[in-house]
C-alpha cells in the first residue's frame, strides 16, 4: 500500500506529539506546520494526501488558510480541528468543502477514524464489496444453472446489474475479472434460453411468456389511463437496466417508484423493430401488412422511426380508446429545452409521449469518435457518462416540472446495448442489412452454430424482403463481420456498444411506473 502523507497545522503543534507518534506507528507519514503561511507554502511544494487544520490560529485563521489551500489543491481533503462549536464557523467551514471536522480536545482514535473515513474509504469499500460478492458468487452460479423462465432471468439480471454497479467502487482488478467471467457465463446461458424459447412465445396459447414490446401500451399504459390518471410516458432510447438504476437517484426526489418491472424486447433489438412495435402495439410483420406505408424495410435508405406517432394513434383507435395524445421527440439540447418551456401547454392531455434519443446517440458516437470511446471505455464509464448527461439535461428538468401537473410517470426504453468483443464471420449480398448484431437477407452464409437462425421469419412475426429471406442474430458479446477487410472492421468495432442481438443487456429492459412525491 502507498504511504499516506499527512500535514498537521496547529499553532500548538508541540502539544500534539503523542498524536503524531501514534499515527506514525500506524504507518502514516506526518509533517507539521505551526501557522497558515508555512502550511500554504508546504502544500504548494509537496504532495499531501490529507491536512488536519486548526481553526483558531494567530495570523491567518484556519478558515483563511483553508481558502488558500483549496485554491492551490482543491482536491486535497481537509479536516478542520476547532475548539469552537459555533454554528456560523462550522457552516462556513463546511461550505468551503471540508471533508470532516473534530472538536478539541481530540483523541488519537478519533483522528485515526477520520483518516480511515477519508483516505481509506475506497480501500475499505473494496474489501467489503469483495467479501460480499465472494459470498454471492456461488449462489449466482447456481441461479444461472437453474433459470428456466424469463422471470428467473429477469431476477438474475437484476442481481448481476446490482453487482456491476457495486463493483464500480472496487479497485480489485481480479474481482472485476471474475465478475466479467460470471456475466459472460450468464449471457451464454441466457442466449441458449432465448434460442430454445423465443419462437414459441408467439404460438397460440403460449405458456409462461414474458411481457414483450408490442404489449406495453395495451397491458401497462391503457389500464392506468382507464383508471382516470393522466400519463407521461418517457421512452429513453437504448437505456439498459443498470443505466436506469444509475439515474434513478436523480429522479427519486421528485417521483417514487410505484412498480418496477423488466420486460422483454422483441428481436431484432433495434429501434426499427422494437420501438415501432411498442407504439404500434403489434409485431413488425403485422405493421408491414396492415400499414405498409408506415413500415420502412431494412434495405431502404430512409429513417426507420419516422412514423411512431401515427402508429400510436392507430393503436389507440384499434383498441377503441379516444384518449387525447401528444407525441414529442427530442434529438438535441435545443429540442429538450423547448419541450420544458412548452410543458404547460402539453400536459392538458390524457397521454403525453416523449421519446428521448440521447443515450442511443451516445452509443453511436462512442463507436465513431475516439474522444467518446475514451470517455466511455467500459460499462462503468458508460454508466457514469449517462448519469452525467442526465443530471445536466433538460430531461431531469422536465421530470421536475411534471411533479406540478398530477401525472403518473412511466419511464422505459426500446432496447439496450452490449459491448461486443468476439467477431463472427458472415457473408451476405448487397441487400443484406448492415447491423452488426443481426442480419436479414436471402443469401446469407455463416456457421449456424455461431448464431441464432430464424429461417421462417413468420414464426417470429417478422417481415421479410424476399420469399427466401431469413434472420440471424449474434448472441452474448459476438458481432457479425464480413470477410472483406475483416481485420479493419474487427479493430474498428471491437469494444464498441452495439444492439440488435441476444443478450440480457439488450433484451431485459426496465419498465417503471412512478408517482409524484408532491
Amino acid at each position: 500500500m502507498r504511504e499516506i502523507r499527512i500535514l498537521w497545522v496547529d499553532d500548538e503543534i508541540e502539544l500534539l506529539n503523542s498524536h503524531i507518534i501514534f499515527l506514525e506507528e500506524k504507518g502514516y507519514r506526518l509533517k507539521t506546520a505551526s501557522n497558515g503561511d508555512d502550511a500554504i507554502e508546504m502544500i504548494g511544494n509537496e504532495d499531501f494526501d490529507l491536512v488536519f487544520l486548526d481553526e483558531n490560529m494567530p495570523g491567518k485563521s484556519g478558515l483563511e488558510t483553508l481558502s488558500y489551500i483549496k485554491d492551490i489543491r482543491p482536491d486535497i481533503p481537509v479536516v478542520m480541528v476547532t475548539k469552537s462549536e459555533e454554528e456560523d464557523i462550522m457552516e462556513e467551514a463546511i461550505g468551503a468543502k471540508i471533508s470532516d471536522y473534530l472538536i478539541k480536545p481530540v483523541k488519537p482514535q478519533q483522528v485515526l477514524l477520520s483518516i480511515k473515513k477519508i483516505i481509506e474509504k475506497k480501500m475499505l469499500v473494496t474489501r467489503k464489496t469483495t467479501t460480499a460478492y465472494q459470498s454471492e458468487f456461488s449462489k449466482i452460479g447456481n441461479r444461472i444453472n437453474e433459470a428456466v423462465s424469463f422471470s428467473d432471468w429477469a431476477d438474475l439480471y437484476k442481481k448481476l446489474s446490482y453487482w456491476s454497479i457495486e463493483l464500480d467502487n472496487s479497485e480489485d482488478s481480479n474481482l472485476l475479472e471474475v465478475y466479467r467471467m460470471q456475466e459472460n457465463e450468464a449471457n451464454n446461458a441466457f442466449s441458449r434460453f432465448v434460442k430454445t424459447n423465443y419462437v414459441s412465445w408467439f404460438e397460440k396459447g403460449a405458456y409462461d411468456k414474458p411481457l414483450m414490446s408490442h404489449e406495453i401500451f395495451r397491458r401497462k399504459i391503457l389500464p392506468v389511463l382507464d383508471n382516470g390518471e393522466k400519463v407521461a410516458f418517457i421512452l429513453i432510447d437504448n437505456l439498459r437496466y443498470d443505466q436506469w438504476r444509475t439515474i434513478y437517484p436523480e429522479i427519486q426526489n421528485y417521483f417514487r417508484i410505484r412498480q418496477e418491472e423488466l420486460y422483454c424486447s422483441i428481436l431484432p433489438t433495434v429501434t426499427q423493430y422494437a420501438r415501432n412495435s411498442i407504439f404500434a402495439g403489434i409485431m413488425p410483420v403485422e405493421i408491414a401488412e396492415m400499414f405498409p406505408e408506415l413500415w420502412i424495410p431494412d434495405e431502404v435508405e430512409k429513417g426507420k422511426n419516422l412514423n411512431e406517432k401515427e402508429l400510436l394513434l392507430q393503436q389507440l383507435k384499434r383498441l377503441g380508446k379516444d384518449y387525447s395524445c401528444i407525441y414529442e421527440k427530442v434529438n438535441n439540447l435545443e429540442q429538450g429545452k423547448k419541450l420544458v418551456e412548452n410543458l404547460n401547454s402539453l400536459v392538458n392531455t390524457d397521454l403525453l409521449v416523449v421519446v428521448y434519443n440521447f443515450v442511443d446517440i451516445l452509443s453511436h458516437a462512442r463507436t465513431e469518435m475516439d474522444m467518446i470511446r475514451e470517455l466511455a471505455n467500459d460499462e462503468s464509464a458508460y454508466r457514469s457518462l449517462t448519469r452525467s448527461w442526465f443530471t445536466h439535461s433538460p430531461l431531469i428538468e422536465l421530470i421536475k416540472e411534471l411533479t406540478n401537473h398530477n401525472v403518473t410517470l412511466v419511464i422505459t426504453t426500446d432496447h439496450g446495448t452490449i459491448r461486443v468483443q468476439n467477431p463472427v464471420k458472415v457473408i451476405g449480398d448487397r441487400q443484406t442489412s448492415s447491423n452488426l448484431r443481426y442480419k436479414m437477407g436471402r443469401n446469407l452464409n455463416y456457421n449456424p452454430k455461431q448464431v441464432f437462425e430464424i429461417g421462417d421469419p413468420a414464426k417470429a412475426r417478422l417481415p421479410k424482403s424476399n420469399i427466401s429471406s431469413k434472420y440471424i442474430f449474434a448472441s452474448n458479446n459476438d458481432f457479425l463481420v464480413y470477410p472483406n477487410s475483416f481485420n479493419h472492421y474487427v479493430k474498428l468495432y471491437r469494444n464498441s456498444f452495439q444492439h440488435g442481438g441476444i443478450s440480457m443487456q439488450e433484451m431485459i429492459l426496465p419498465l417503471v411506473t412512478l408517482s409524484s412525491v408532491v
